[in-house]
Order: C-alpha cells, then structure tokens, then sequence
C-alpha cells in the first residue's frame, strides 16, 4: 500500500542540481522553510556527467598540450596520456557517483531533501513519488521552483535506435577510450569531447552540419578551435550532414547524406538540448509539459504568480554558472515577496533582476586553444542596432603570451559601443585565455567606460596585456 504524507514548506525547490541547491541555500539563508526535490543524484548534470567530469578529463589533455609548447620540457612529454589515470582522476571528481557529500551539504543548510520524482499536483502543491513508492504532498506558502534541467536532444535517424549513441553523459563517464569515435555536432560538447577523447587515444572524426565550429562565438574562434582538433588528429568534416546511423557487427556505421560511410565503435551526438519538463505536471497548473518555460527576470513563470523556473528550464542561457547566478537572484526574489519588500526587477542590474542573462553571458570552451566570450558578438550586436566597432589584436603581441608558450597563437576582440564608449562583448581564443575572461565580463557587466578601462593597468608580463593592446588599438584607428 502507497503511504502518503503531506508538508507544509515556504519553499518547494524541484531538482538538486547546483541551480536548485544555489535557490535552497538563498531561500534558507533568508529563513525560508526549504524541501528539494531530486529523482537521480544530488549534485545534478554537473557534477556527474557534464562540467566536472568533462573539464578533468580534459584538463590533463590541456596541460599536456601546453607543455609540448615550452623548450626544455617538451621532450619529456611526447608519449600517451596514461588514459587510466586520467579517468581515474575524473572519477574522484565524481565522487564516483556517489553523492554523500551533497546531501550533507543540504543537510547543513537546514532544508528538508527529498528523493523521488517530483511532480506538479496543482497550483503550490508537489506531490513526491519515492523510491518504494511512497508519496509526499508537498505545499509551498510562496513558490515551487523548477531546476529540472535539460536532457541531450537525439535526432530522429534511421537506425539510430538501434545502435546505443552516447549522449554527453557516457561520454563523460566512459570507463574506457573507444577506438573509434565519430562525434557528431559543432557545439560545446562536440568540440570539448572530441579534443578529450582524440588525447586519450581515440580516432576521432567530427561530423559538423554547419559551415564551422562553435558558431554562437566570433566567427574566428570555430576558426581556431577547428585548426587545433585538426592538429591534434581529429578528422573534422564540416558541411556534412547524416543520412543513417546502424550497428553491424558490433561497429557503427555512420552515412551521410552525400553517401560517404564512416565507421567507428561508439557514435556520440552532440546536437542540442531539451527541457526536462515533459513530466513534471506541468499540464496540472496550465502549461505544456515538456517546453520551456519562458520566465520575467526575477526568473518568475510569465502569468504565474509562485512558479518559477532557474537553468536551463528557461532557456536563457544553458550554463550552468549562469543557472546558478539565475537561483542567487530567484532566492532574492523569492525571499522579497514572502516579506512584502518590493522588488527591484525594474532596476537593471538590481538584486531582483536577472540582467546579465541579456548583456553578459560569460563562457569557457576548454578545448586547445581554449576560446571565452562574454556579452555580444560582434553580428548579435549589429542585429541589436547597436552603432559597434570591432577592435581586433593578435595575443602573441604581449610578452606574456610569448612566455606562456613558444609559437603562441590567439587573437581577442573587443566589440565597443561607440555611442556610450563602453564594451558590448570581449572574445578571447588562444591558450589559457579560460581565466582572462572573468576580467572581461568585470568590464562587460560594470558597463566600465573606455576612458576608465585606461586606468586598469595590467600587470607586466602577463597576457592580461592584451587589455592596453586592444585600448590601444582602439585609440589608434
């Protein structure tokens, strides 16, 4: 027989991800009684099978790389990744999937966790089916939060159901370097999984359906990015698109639409995103299950007045810092309207409002040549109607760059409002161009005048110098 309870909470959160627990820790930090929901591992995509385990297995692949570039040591590195060691390694930054320490965490902040799947009952109400099919009747006093996440998107290809494709998540977790592996997409994943696995000793091929790499960025880093996979071996085939996808004898078999046949021992797509919405009773409070759910930027449900949805649930921007400032602002929201406090979601840039979900996206792609980006690029910003000059500069022209490694190769741009002087966006691609960004969103997001920007001296020699190149070349042109 089913038991069912029901709680009474200020604040019912569905999803443990880092965007769900960044929403409890606010709301509790505010003294909000706080229950999260979660069917799989705390900690969510994140900690499991994207950002963590993806950035150790590449982090060795960076490091190598970077040392083959210096005189002295790379004659030291020029065998194998030890590829057991490295999965080892990504494997203690799961925690072995195993997720102890995060229900810790939520125990500390004092909310209530609850494990099963979570499901919309009604307005203000979560009912919780757990794992021996109990139930919980859940209520919240001011909001229900949705941090459900997002799923890989799979095409509709012939055979494809069949053949057992990778998604991002048996990429990141494999326990072992197929021989061959055909990646399929042009995106973050794509690019990021084939430079992991190309290093760990896998043959790769990456099938791009575009004409280039990473084309949310400046045209020039797909450029780069592309060039590096190349280098490092990866088969990069763009403008191809595919017809079918089987399994014969245990080997993939990959045909395009132009007829050409690739064979390998694992295929992954990595080909896009979608809500994981479809069954959270979404269709009990009115809305459709399995879209995305459109939010104001106090990241509150449009018409609803206690739902809201943080990450990638609303489509804003699928990153997952971006997912967690979303649950920082939310919980501020959140906790004002429990206490009658008006909000400042009126106030751009205000403790209410998500603004930086429209002006300054910042994001890393670790492949080698890493590219970062933040804010808009140079075609987003023309689009917008904004009267923009691109400032372009090579980064082997710091001294720093010439010392991070021999033959440095990378460029930044920086896209200027030239009617109020202030940066609209700020694109770096080269070698460890990941930790110059934040410097980039500081100026993107503080909207820091040109004339001011002069006053921000980099140190010397480092590839922060980049900063007086790309003022300098501005003033000059």
């Amino acid at each position: 027989m089913t038991e069912t309870d029901s709680n009474v909470y200020d604040v019912v959160v569905l999803g443990a991800g880092p965007v769900g627990e960044n929403v409890a820790d606010r709301t509790r930090a505010a003294g909000l009684a706080t229950a999260v929901v979660e069917s799989e591992l705390v900690g969510g995509e994140c900690s499991y099978w994207a950002c963590m385990p993806s950035k150790a297995l590449l982090r060795p692949v960076i490091a190598q790389a970077d040392a083959r570039r210096l005189a002295g040591l790379k004659q030291s590195v020029q065998g194998p990744l030890d590829t057991a060691a490295v999965l080892a390694r990504r494997d203690e930054f799961t925690s072995h999937w195993k997720d102890d320490g995060q229900v810790q965490w939520i125990d500390g902040i004092g909310a209530d966790l609850y494990r099963g799947h979570g499901r919309l009952t009604g307005p203000c109400e979560v009912t919780v089916t757990g794992p021996d099919g109990e139930q919980h009747v859940l209520t919240a006093r001011h909001a229900v939060v949705v941090a459900t996440g997002s799923r890989a998107l799979v095409p509709d290809l012939p055979g494809l159901a069949d053949v057992g494709p990778w998604t991002s998540r048996e990429a990141t977790s494999a326990k072992a370097a197929p021989g061959r592996l055909i990646v399929v997409g042009g995106g973050v994943v794509a690019t990021e999984m084939a430079a992991a696995w190309q290093a760990l000793g896998s043959q790769v091929t990456l099938l791009v359906r575009g004409k280039g790499l990473l084309n949310r960025m400046e045209p020039f880093a797909g450029e780069l990015v592309g060039d590096g996979l190349a280098e490092a071996g990866v088969d990069v085939r763009t403008g191809t698109s595919l017809a079918s996808v089987t399994r014969e004898n245990g080997t993939v078999v990959a045909v395009t639409e132009a007829g050409d046949r690739i064979e390998g021992d694992e295929i992954l797509f990595a080909t896009g995103r979608a809500p994981r919405t479809d069954d959270i009773g979404l269709d009990t409070v009115g809305l459709e299950p399995g879209s995305w759910l459109p939010v104001d930027d106090s990241l509150r449900v449009t018409g609803s007045e206690w739902l809201y949805a943080v990450g990638d649930v609303n489509h804003r921007a699928l990153l997952t810092h971006q997912g967690k400032y979303q649950a920082r602002i939310a919980g501020a929201a959140i906790a004002a309207r429990a206490s009658g406090v008006p909000l400042l979601e009126s106030d751009p840039w205000g403790a209410h409002a998500a603004t930086a979900d429209h002006a300054a996206v910042p994001q890393v792609v670790f492949t080698d040549p890493e590219a970062a980006a933040v804010g808009l690029s140079l075609a987003e910003a023309e689009q917008a109607g904004h009267r923009v000059r691109a400032v372009d500069v090579e980064l082997s022209s710091v001294a720093g760059a010439g010392l991070y490694a021999d033959g440095y190769r990378g460029r930044a741009r920086m896209v200027v409002d030239l009617e109020r002087e202030i940066l609209l966006g700020v694109t770096f691609v080269g070698p460890g161009v990941g930790e110059l960004i934040h410097s980039a969103t500081i100026a993107v997001a503080g909207q820091v005048p040109i004339g001011r920007l002069w006053h921000a001296v980099p140190s010397y020699p480092t590839i922060s110098e980049i900063w007086l190149r790309l003022l300098e070349a501005y003033r000059d042109n």
